[in-house]
């Protein structure tokens, strides 16, 4: 008789155990929904709380960035920064938290822009790593590793390299395609475009990477038409691909250049031999002495 109980009792369990089976899965994927729906909405929240103006950023740069040559060129106080890196930290972790999936609902104009702040900032943060010990940047590197190649930078949940923010997304094909950002990412050197004297903001993009754009070219000690030739800075060198790649119709470096050509100063002939391939380029060399003001503050 026992045995019989015992058998209708287990019969009984297992029909229970599996009307209990479909609960437990819906209760398991209710969580799940619920558990994703709370990573979308914080993903969501971080979006729209991240500082677009990079207020932060600007403040530091208004400090520490000393504008020369009548506007012209500008060089980085790296003993101001050194003085304010617990400010630079802070803005530096405000862009590490920043995840992928919150990045991508940035507008085009203000991912572009984050990544620029993103590279400058970086670079400043790697230079402060040997101040005042050095006289380039690079000093950072070795004949194995450049310092564009150090993993340093905590982006998108990864540790990765200068090197990474500007050929790996700055410049990957597809996503932005914009060679003025030559003028605005700066490697620390004297041969550099100038490092602007506030952050790049998504609203006024457009207008920042022209107005960069034709400071670097009206620079006659980076750009000149000397004795028929245009001498050139060797940026246009090493990323000729970019400025032929089409932009606004710019098919060839020359027509790149035929839309700066007031701050160029070309006469209607240069800009005739340059549309037609006629004009010669030279290209100057690079100056790669840290661009820090000629009496910095690190000997005071």
């Amino acid at each position: 008789m026992m045995s019989v109980f015992c058998g209708i009792q287990q019969i009984s369990d297992k029909k229970r155990a599996k009307r209990r089976a479909p609960l437990h899965a819906a209760v398991l994927l209710l969580g799940l929904v619920l558990s994703l729906g709370r990573t979308v909405l914080a993903e969501e929240e971080a979006s729209s709380l991240f500082d677009q103006e990079h207020l932060s950023w600007s403040a530091l740069l208004s400090e520490c960035v000393v504008t020369m040559r009548d506007g012209l060129a500008t060089a980085a106080d790296y003993q101001c920064f050194d003085e304010r890196s617990e400010q630079l930290q802070l803005y530096l972790n405000s862009l590490s938290a920043v995840s992928r999936a919150s990045f991508q609902q940035f507008t085009k104009a203000e991912r572009l822009a984050f990544l620029i702040n993103a590279y400058n900032a970086w670079t400043i943060e790697l230079i402060l790593t040997e101040w005042p010990k050095l006289e380039s940047i690079k000093d950072l590197g070795s004949l194995f590793r450049s310092p564009w190649k150090r993993e340093f930078i905590p982006l998108f949940g990864e540790t990765i390299s200068l090197d990474d923010v500007e050929h790996g997304m700055i410049r990957a094909k597809g996503d932005y395609d914009d060679p003025r950002i030559h003028f605005a990412v700066n490697c620390a050197s004297i041969g550099c475009p100038a490092l602007l004297e506030t952050a790049y903001v998504g609203a006024a993009l457009e207008q920042q990477l022209e107005a960069q754009t034709a400071r670097f070219l009206r620079d006659r000690t980076r750009n000149r038409l000397e004795a028929g030739e245009l001498e050139l800075s060797p940026l246009f060198k090493w990323y000729r691909q970019d400025f032929e790649a089409g932009w606004r119709g710019s098919s060839s470096l020359g027509k790149f250049l035929v839309r700066y050509r007031g701050a160029l100063a070309l006469e209607d002939a240069d800009v005739a031999k340059l549309e037609a391939g006629a004009l010669e380029i030279g290209y100057l060399s690079y100056d790669w002495d840290l661009n820090r003001p000629p009496t910095s503050s690190a000997s005071r």
